[in-house]
């Protein structure tokens, strides 16, 4: 069971593994824990396919992901081929997926969501500002106690 190979097809990948891309410019991670090397090919889905993928494979895991969004006529040293698996097709990346193939780096949420980056921004801040408080409420109370017992 084979299809046409899609224009634009996706990868679920740490944040880790990404970032060894930026540095390397090739990306080579099969699936979690597994190399290009290891596997013969890169899992790759289709954009239906991401949260199928995402709960099977990447919920349990408890590191930063990115879903990298591949365009398929860039790729330099790689042939997609979209196989059969089950019931279903996916595309597989044979080769090495080169940094100019990769079109968008988005974060993903801990359900497997797409984050924006202002999104994950004010996280971070509500966190911040949130232990910020905290801090200055125990240090409010160790003055108040200063206070009283002096």
């Amino acid at each position: 069971m084979t299809s046409p190979t899609p224009e634009r097809i996706f990868h679920i990948a740490t944040a880790a593994d990404w970032r060894r891309t930026l540095e390397s410019g090739t990306y080579t991670t099969s699936t979690v824990g597994r190399s290009l090397q290891e596997e013969g090919f890169i899992h790759a889905s289709r954009r239906d396919q991401v949260q199928g993928v995402f709960d099977r494979y990447y919920a349990s895991l408890r590191e930063d992901l990115v879903l990298l969004t591949i365009d398929t006529a860039r790729l330099t040293d790689a042939e997609v081929r979209v196989e059969g698996v089950g019931d279903d097709t996916y595309p597989h990346v044979y080769g090495p997926i080169n940094r100019r193939a990769v079109t968008d780096v988005a974060p993903l949420n801990r359900r497997g969501g797409v984050e924006s980056l202002a999104s994950l921004w004010i996280k971070g801040m509500a966190v911040r500002m949130g232990i910020a408080l905290v801090v200055m409420a125990l240090v409010a109370a160790v003055v108040l106690l200063a206070l009283q017992l002096s």
